[in-house]
């Protein structure tokens, strides 16, 4: 593994303030390589001897070579497809990696999720008037995909990959509208902004992004969503699949909080595909 994947592989055995420094690593890879130690440390609000130990921890001699080590693991792979896959992979070899980079990808992102918050989000979409999904790029389809199973909860659920539609939803908003807003980076300018309009409303912001990000600023839960992939350089792809999870968990939680009783009406809803299929031999 490169340093990158380490870090995310020792995530959960790091004590609290070297967490606090992976976080920041892990939110934004490619501007931690660009961070003085001074830089790092106060963007964790840990100590400068916090952030050496940290480095130590790694096998690094000194921040400057944890540094160097960081920038390595970015620049492996194929610019603008993936970084787990070269140029010259055949059929078999680039087939097998963007699997296996999916599922790690998927692991990595089950050990960082916090049950706690959670809990705390599907509060919010239980109670909601009518909840917004909103995403843009990548993000747009995973968007829509929430709205295909939120409708059935008997809400008022919408999708939106337009931003002008976004400002006006966000202008419209009231307390007890909850918006999803999706973005891997959290450094859209459009959905930074949506979001604060939406605050500034009463809306309940639950986001669906990076930590430290200015989205995660606009939260009002954060779902952190971390996967080593920098989509600035490379194609999206196990950031999405972590985000279409992550919207299956809390589809899962609002369907659990309902109870046995909202099965029934959970089964109409199956049973009026059935004309549209051919049957099962």
């Amino acid at each position: 593994m490169n340093l990158l994947e380490q870090i995310y592989d020792r995530l959960e055995s790091l004590n609290k303030s070297e967490r606090k420094v992976a976080n920041v690593i892990i939110g934004d890879p490619a501007t931690a390589t660009r961070l003085s130690i001074a830089s790092l440390a106060q963007a964790a609000s840990v100590s400068e001897p916090t952030v050496n130990r940290f480095c130590r921890n790694f096998e690094a001699k000194g921040y400057p070579d944890f540094k160097i080590q960081l920038a390595q693991s970015l620049a492996g792979g194929t610019p603008y497809v993936s970084r787990n896959v070269e140029q010259d992979d055949s059929t078999e070899e680039y087939t097998d990696k963007i699997f296996t980079s999916t599922i790690a990808a998927l692991d990595v992102a089950r050990k960082g999720v916090n049950a706690g918050l959670i809990s705390k989000a599907v509060d919010y979409l239980i109670q909601a008037k009518q909840i917004s999904f909103l995403g843009l790029g990548a993000s747009g389809p995973v968007a829509t995909d929430a709205q295909h199973k939120f409708f059935r909860f008997n809400l008022p659920v919408a999708a939106y990959e337009d931003v002008l539609m976004m400002r006006m939803v966000a202008a419209a908003a009231h307390t007890g509208d909850v918006f999803v807003v999706i973005s891997y980076t959290g450094r859209t300018r459009e959905l930074v902004d949506v979001a604060q309009i939406a605050r500034e409303n009463g809306a309940t912001v639950i986001g669906i992004s990076a930590e430290n990000s200015p989205l995660a600023k606009e939260c009002t839960v954060l779902l952190a969503a971390p996967t080593p992939e920098d989509t600035d350089i490379y194609m999206p792809m196990t950031s999405r699949i972590v985000q279409l999870t992550l919207l299956d968990v809390l589809a899962t939680g609002v369907t659990l909080r309902r109870g046995v009783d909202f099965h029934q009406h959970l089964k109409k809803i199956k049973e009026s595909l059935k004309a549209t299929r051919y049957p099962s031999e």
